[in-house]
């Protein structure tokens, strides 16, 4: 998988996608209404000069709106530029405003802190998938492609593309793109040692076919019943992330001298090369369908400059092309408190990720009347906001022993005092809870959801003693089965979540109490991110999610050991899982009995027999208890400027519906 700005759930470093796992990876760190086809109708930042302010804002320097942006309609009279109607497809995707028609023009000014924050550019930006989510998050509609047409019981998939579509830099975008995307990359075990899981039934890839020109054909074996839900995710750019006519310049296959050109860009083979110049966050030649185009990028400055794409594919109602936006002006910021200051004194005009914090909301409320902004809401779909995952797969011997005795798990929890966590950490918000699905979900479990979440340390201590660890030492703690005491490192991400630090201090105390000592290891965000994707840690902490809406029909990797943030609690079984046995480690019968019951859901079309499936499977993980959640996730928030329009008032928050990417950002505008 290559480097687009989402993280191993929500980062570039440590990336590990939904049953993908590629070179790059390794080299750098429901229901049937949703299955059904899917049509659509049809400057200078560092100047004084007052000119420069007009013109991030918009206001008059976007002029009478017409079929383009001032600033291309410039280009085009200058020849610079083709026509806009040259530059549009056939049938442009024609995207409802969420209040109303905007006007062209101004700046997105908003913040991040650096490359392992590219998950706000791939959320702002780099959200094209073949279809996507509405922005109620309730259905899957069309988007690069017209549409999808479900065949021979969900083992083919026709994908219709838009005729006369364009890449940013004016190239055809054709079924030819596809078909090099899929059996060129992610079918080739040197880029892709494991491909995609949507692309796979029964751990084999399916086969694609070129129809016509706007035109594939995705055959499997055996019935695909997710296929389309998933290309609506994140999961889903890869297909859409290397264009033919310049990605095959780098493909040994396609030429002969890629080796020597990547000798001359300083890479060990052409492999690593390829992969480099697929990096939308860094490479700015790269083709793209995105409404912005990089102007600077990570290692340019402290701020990424992107452009409107001239040949970007979508209009309003009005027929007037996207986006509305000129250009996102995204700093650099490194220290996440600088950013909410930043914030709150109205430097940023639309912005959630890194200050939408319990800590930080105070300080941005008492900002708005200043910084001339207001509050939107964000509903979560993540389940959990603190998720204690012991590694059941841990290279030592003894701790595995111990973190995967049940009744351990099981005492932890109970000696937890979550009310505790609730009032001092959280601000009395939330409600002691497991990971499970939330109540907005089909698959929500009231009894998942709440049980072992009694602060009870009569509890925690008889499960203590069930496990065997009854022998303690001179200061009370409990001796391991090797007559040691019992001690772990729990690692948490620093500038991520900075409650976390805090809560898991408050644990430490909490399990001290019944004989468990712990250290809280507070560490850098991409060493964290090294350290979980490889297994190399004794415990962790991150937040679950997956668990709203459809989410855990499509995200199940804190249910089971499937992907992403399986790594935390199973590193050695999920690897055992996305590799078909090849690699990782044989699991216990039920988490093996939960990857085959999981197979069958992706092979059910069925929607009635694909939930009791998927039922069974949760009701195992309810068994197992893999991992010790603490409190429910709490609703977030973002900051929006009052000139800054078209921004839903409620929005849902979630990695599989990539936070504000299904809003639609290109037909965010600004005007006074």
């Amino acid at each position: 998988m290559t480097n687009r700005g989402w993280r191993r759930d929500d980062n570039t470093s440590g990336a590990l996608h939904h049953g993908l796992i590629s070179r790059r990876d390794l080299l750098y760190g429901g229901g049937a209404a949703l299955f059904a086809t899917a049509s659509v109708a049809g400057c200078n930042l560092l100047s004084t000069d007052p000119a420069t302010e007009r013109n991030r804002q918009g206001g008059e320097s976007a002029g009478k709106k017409g079929k383009e942006a001032p600033m291309l309609a410039a280009l085009v009279k200058k020849g610079e530029l083709p026509p806009v109607d040259e530059r549009l497809p056939d049938e442009p995707l024609v995207v409802q405003p969420n209040d109303r028609t905007g006007v062209y023009g101004g700046e997105w000014r908003s913040g991040m802190m650096g490359p392992s924050d590219a998950a706000w550019l791939g959320r702002t930006v780099g959200y094209e998938t073949l279809m996507r989510w509405d922005p109620a998050f309730e259905k899957v509609i069309p988007n690069v492609a017209r549409e999808i047409t479900v065949e021979d019981d969900g083992r083919a998939f026709v994908v219709t593309l838009r005729k006369g579509m364009k890449w940013s830099d004016g190239h055809p975008f054709t079924a030819d793109d596809l078909v090099f995307a899929y059996n060129e990359v992610l079918l080739n075990a040197d880029l892709f040692p494991v491909p995609p899981s949507m692309y796979l039934v029964d751990n084999k890839p399916g086969r694609i076919e070129k129809v016509d020109e706007t035109t594939v054909r995705f055959v499997f074996p055996l019935p695909n019943s997710l296929f389309v839900q998933m290309h609506a995710t994140p999961y889903a750019d890869d297909i859409l992330g290397f264009p033919k006519h310049y990605m095959q310049q780098f493909h040994k296959k396609f030429n002969p001298e890629a080796d020597q050109l990547a000798k001359e860009a300083d890479q060990p083979s052409w492999v690593e090369n390829f992969l480099l110049k697929a990096d939308q966050w860094t490479n700015k030649d790269l083709p793209r369908l995105h409404a912005w185009l990089p102007r600077t990028v990570f290692g340019e400055g402290n701020r990424y400059i992107y452009e409107r794409n001239p040949y970007y594919w979508k209009v309003d109602p009005e027929g007037s092309q996207l986006p509305y936006i000129d250009r996102l002006v995204i700093r650099y910021v490194a220290d996440p408190q600088t950013m909410v200051l930043a914030a709150s004194s109205g430097e940023f005009d639309m912005q959630d990720r890194t200050i939408n914090t319990l800590q930080s909301k105070p300080v941005l409320a008492r900002g708005r009347e200043r910084g001339n902004y207001d509050f939107f809401e964000e509903v979560p779909s993540d389940s959990n906001a603190l998720v204690i995952a012991l590694n059941l797969t841990h290279q030592d011997p003894v701790k595995r022993q111990i973190f995967n005795n049940r009744d351990f798990r099981v005492g932890l929890s109970y000696a937890i005092n979550r009310q505790e966590l609730i009032d001092a950490i959280y601000q009395k918000q939330g409600e002691p809870a497991q990971v499970a699905p939330r109540d907005t979900s089909p698959y929500y479990d009231e009894e998942m959801k709440t049980q072992y979440t009694e602060y009870n340390v009569d509890l925690a201590n008889q499960h203590l003693d069930r496990a065997g660890f009854t022998e303690r030492d001179g200061d009370g703690f409990r001796l391991g089965p090797d007559g040691k005491k019992i001690f772990f490192a729990v690692e948490v991400p620093t500038a991520f979540r900075a409650e976390w630090s805090d809560a898991m201090q408050l644990v430490r105390e909490h399990w001290r109490k019944v004989g468990i000592d712990i250290q809280v290891k507070t560490e850098d965000r991409a060493l964290f991110d090294e350290r979980t994707a490889s297994g190399q840690h004794d415990a962790a902490v991150w937040q679950a999610e997956g668990g709203g809406w459809i989410e855990p029909l499509l995200r199940t990797d804190w249910y089971f050991p499937s992907a992403n943030e399986s790594c935390n609690y199973a590193y050695q079984w999920m690897m055992w899982y996305q590799t078909g046995g090849k690699e990782g480690e044989r699991p216990p019968a039920p988490v093996r009995r939960q990857m085959e019951l999981y197979n069958q859901v992706r092979q059910t079309i069925d929607e009635a027999e694909r939930d009791a499936l998927l039922r069974e499977l949760l009701k195992i993980a309810k068994e197992f208890f893999y991992h010790i959640g603490t409190v429910s996730m709490l609703e977030s928030y973002g900051i929006v400027k009052n000139n800054f329009h078209n921004v839903p008032k409620s929005v849902p928050q979630s990695f599989l519906y990539p936070t504000p990417g299904p809003t639609n950002p290109e037909q965010y505008f600004i005007s006074d």
